[in-house]
């Protein structure tokens, strides 16, 4: 299923299951009522920031949002390097879920790559959550603390995302990193 179309029905389906109105929706998420619903109808592809946002207000998990979860443990799952990655608008920021989002393990774990000279600046997500960074090329400035510090590919940073942080690539070439993302017990996928 191709990543707008799923995000469409998943976005409307967390919605129903809820009970939740467009409005509703918009005050739980920060997203306008009318981005919701052209999201909804496929009209419109959101930024990184509104994803986080739809999921920290939903309690969902952000590759959810993107990816049809894995069905169960008993085969592998396997992803291959040339697999589809979300094409967000406006986002120089390149994100490849790798393993999307399961409650039972309580995490997902994300490619993400930030072109030379660029930064990312990311709001805080729910309460609970923790980011697992490992840079696997070039390098990467986290934002922790209202401070940045360097990492270098193999170096690899645990902290609290339930502030503002961000990712900043100050070097002539690509920073790649995988993100692993621990939700709070509760969320869904």
């Amino acid at each position: 299923m191709e990543i707008g179309t799923h995000l469409a029905s998943t976005l409307k389906s967390l919605r129903q299951q809820r009970g939740w109105s467009l409005d509703r929706a918009s005050e739980a998420t920060g997203v306008s009522k009318a981005m919701l619903g052209q999201i909804e109808r496929g009209e419109s592809s959101p930024t990184l920031a509104t994803l986080w946002k739809i999921a920290t207000g939903f309690n969902t998990s952000f590759s959810g949002l993107l990816t049809v979860p894995a069905s169960g443990l008993k085969e592998p799952l396997f992803v291959l390097g040339s697999q589809q990655q979300a094409d967000l608008p406006d986002e120089q920021l390149q994100v490849r879920p790798l393993f999307p989002f399961d409650a039972r393990f309580g995490f997902e774990l994300i490619e993400l790559t930030l072109p030379p000279h660029t930064e990312h600046a990311s709001e805080p997500h729910e309460d609970g959550v923790v980011e697992h960074v490992t840079v696997t090329a070039g390098t990467l400035e986290v934002l922790i603390d209202g401070h940045w510090h360097p990492l270098n590919t193999g170096d690899a940073v645990r902290f609290a995302a339930d502030a503002a942080h961000g990712y900043r690539n100050v070097c002539d070439a690509p920073a790649t990193f995988h993100n692993l993302i621990h939700y709070p017990a509760g969320t869904r996928a």
